[in-house]
């Protein structure tokens, strides 16, 4: 007999086996039992979370000969049946490969005729943000006006693509993740059905990183046992498996940043690359880290917001006192800015390593939290005694001014430029970050600290002050994005350009009009052929 995969051998059968959703299975066995069935209903919410399953399990108890408590038997023959995809009353199409306007002329035609057996024929329509516009069209009249014994079950994890006229004919219900706790003991109860050896830790660690999907955490527990199989599950063998890194690895590199050493921080991830880590789960469960960290310093009861041993929590509060609040702000932001620009970058590595130099070296940026942690870092000098001479002073505050400090002790320049150019300039400095927000995707990632400068008539260009945010806002295809948008918004026809910022270069330079600026200018002005 050929292996059943787990998510599928621990289907749920009855309402009792489902994890995670008590406020809609309530709500649907109180329908049953008091006989107020729906004839639409909207099943939204992430992957693996039980909105198929909660169907079939619906249209069991509606058809059952014996339903006890709003949950089917399972026993009789109607029950039977559908479990086994026998019945003709319970259909259950996909919408991503039936999305066209005759799928839905075949479910018209067929709704026509009553159950062969039990009360209900109930349709399970999954994925239907996928249907064609002309689909959903077809759909509305049978959905607002189906015949009495007709049912039907719409799923969907992208609910915003639903058009309004089908939502307003539906019941809706919005399924949530599912905590970490409930999964993992879940797999705690399965694991021990199955007779599989698993430490705790580790199934643990794998309800986490099924972020709320319980059909996810199956899928990557089955993976586990395969690569294990016969053996003790251990926790070091869950992260070998999922290409994770262990918190210990995560603690040596937070320490290597908090003391500015860049080489460790570049050594740490070189050990982790070797090791064949996935970059982009290593950057998002070090942004956990950091947030561990924030919330140990923030609040008093921390204890009861992290799910790790004692001893883990030991070695974060150890941690935590190498660093401020305001710094651990910085390193967040930092990495969460990498974290939407790994999704683009075929040089992930790379981009870690430029990250972790931020991190170690704060002068680099120009930011209000990086020149915080910069001027603190002055503090624990004069306080820890340490002066330097006057020459190396005078080096040390070149090298440590950012170019926005800078800028403070020198007037910003006027420039002049023509009417035209500068009401084009002032349109789109006003909306800038508007238009970045809405565009959103790489754009608004790779585009945050830029400044938008005149480049002549009907022209403009953007400034980038990161050399990786330059090369992807740089491409052909951001910038004709961003001039389609303009022209459709705003109905003007203005070409972009990009550069990146020189080392040194001011960028508060204030544009006027040739009018304003000669009206600012106390003395005569004279013209020379």
């Amino acid at each position: 007999m050929s292996y059943t995969a787990l998510y599928r051998k621990w289907r749920p059968s009855s309402f009792a086996d489902v994890k995670g959703q008590d406020h809609i299975v309530q709500t649907l066995k109180n329908q049953i039992i008091s006989q107020r069935i729906g004839h639409a209903y909207l099943f939204c919410g992430t992957r693996g979370t039980g909105k198929t399953s909660i169907a079939k399990i619906f249209a069991k108890a509606v058809n059952c000969e014996q339903p006890a408590d709003g949950s089917p038997c399972g026993e009789c023959r109607t029950c039977r049946n559908i479990a086994a995809g026998a019945s003709l009353n319970v259909v259950e199409i996909d919408a991503a490969s039936n999305n066209g306007v005759e799928n839905i002329r075949e479910i018209r035609e067929q709704v026509q005729y009553p159950p062969t057996e039990g009360k209900y024929r109930v349709y399970i329509i999954d994925e239907v943000h996928m249907l064609s516009t002309g689909a959903f069209n077809a759909l509305l009249k049978t959905l607002e006006e189906p015949p009495s014994y007709v049912i039907f079950i719409l799923a969907t994890t992208e609910v915003h693509k639903i058009p309004v006229t089908v939502l307003s004919r539906c019941q809706r219900y919005d399924f949530k993740r599912i905590t970490v706790e409930t999964i993992a003991e879940h797999l705690k109860e399965l694991t021990q059905a199955e007779q599989i050896q698993v430490e705790e830790k580790a199934l643990t660690y794998i309800a986490k990183s099924a972020d709320g999907a319980l059909r996810d955490a199956l899928s990557l527990l089955d993976q586990c046992i395969a690569f294990h199989y016969g053996e003790l599950l251990t926790y070091d063998n869950v992260l070998d498996v999922l290409g994770a890194v262990d918190i210990t690895v995560f603690g040596r590199l937070f320490r290597a940043v908090a003391q500015n050493k860049t080489k460790d921080c570049i050594a740490c991830l070189e050990d982790m690359v070797i090791q064949g880590r996935e970059l982009g789960q290593f950057v998002v469960d070090f942004i956990w880290y950091l947030r561990n960290l924030l919330i140990i310093k923030s609040v008093d009861d921390a204890e009861n917001l992290m799910d790790m041993s004692t001893e883990n929590q030991n070695l974060l509060r150890e941690d935590s006192n190498l660093a401020d609040p305001e710094t651990l702000l910085r390193y967040i932001r930092v990495f969460s800015d990498l974290s939407n620009q790994l999704r683009y970058a075929s040089q992930k590595r790379v981009l870690i390593e430029v990250a972790l130099i931020k991190l170690t070296r704060p002068q680099m940026e120009q930011n209000y939290d990086s020149i915080l942690q910069r001027i603190k870092g002055i503090e624990k000098q004069l306080e820890s005694g340490t002066f330097l001479q006057k020459g190396e002073a005078s080096a040390t505050a070149e090298a440590s001014l950012g170019a926005g400090e800078a800028e403070e002790l020198t007037p910003a320049q006027r420039v002049a430029l023509p009417q035209g150019q500068l009401e084009d300039l002032n349109l789109i400095r006003s909306d800038w970050g508007k238009i970045i927000r809405e565009l959103g995707g790489p754009i608004r990632a790779s585009f945050r600290e830029t400044v938008v400068e005149p480049a002549g008539e009907s022209r403009l260009c953007v400034v980038f002050s990161d050399q990786s945010n330059y090369m992807i806002g740089s491409r052909e295809t951001t910038i004709a994005d961003i001039e389609r948008y303009v022209e459709d918004h705003y109905k003007k026809s203005i070409a972009f350009q990009t550069r990146l910022k020189g080392g040194g270069e001011r960028m508060d330079t204030i544009y006027v009009s040739d009018e304003e600026l000669k009206a600012n200018i106390l003395m005569d002005i004279t013209i020379e052929e």
